[in-house]
């Protein structure tokens, strides 16, 4: 941690997060090429209270999420044509990179200290069971979105379930579904 009160002080990157034209050749990558995962897929997301630019928003996306070491990988697709970051990213046409996520115990205090370093709440929502997430935009350019999210109850011990899952993982069953 800097200590000079910014965003970096909210906590460190435990995620990558990529909005793949081609969901399954991104799967492909990062489990055959790169040899990360298992993949956990949770099927049609639905976040509750959405706000993308401060208006409603009821976006329908799936994601995977598997392991690289430490570091939790995540693969967006969205299904519908809901205005969100993703729609906004894809129909940009950018590749790579799309945002990068840290974990917070409490996001009011993360959400002054994004106002205060100048970055904006580009979209915001309630996760089933407790939790809550704001993606916000730095100001420089793609790739500069975070996302923040403070876990509801029982995350923590998924992502660590996750993360045991890829040690020693022997490639099988490279997505594995769950609700």
């Amino acid at each position: 941690m800097s200590g000079r009160g910014g965003i970096a002080d909210l906590g460190e990157i435990m995620q990558l997060a990529y909005v793949p034209a081609d969901f399954d050749a991104a799967l492909r990558h990062w489990t055959q090429g790169v040899g990360a995962g298992p993949f956990f897929a949770l099927d049609h997301v639905q976040l509750e209270d959405v706000r993308y630019c401060g208006a409603p928003s009821t976006i329908d996306f799936s994601m995977a999420l598997g392991y690289w070491g430490d570091m939790q990988i995540e693969l967006i697709r969205q299904h519908n044509d809901a205005p969100s970051i993703y729609k906004a990213w894809r129909d940009a046409g950018h590749e790579g990179l799309q945002h990068v996520c840290i974990l917070v115990d409490d996001i009011a205090h993360a959400r002054a200290v994004c106002a205060a370093a100048g970055a904006t709440v580009a979209q915001e929502g309630r996760v089933a069971g407790g939790g809550e997430v704001i993606y916000v935009d730095t100001g420089g350019g793609p790739g500069t979105m975070v996302e923040i999210l403070q876990p509801g109850p029982g995350t923590r011990g998924f992502f660590t379930m996750m993360r045991d899952a890829a040690r020693g993982w022997d490639g099988s069953e490279p997505l594995r579904r769950l609700g």
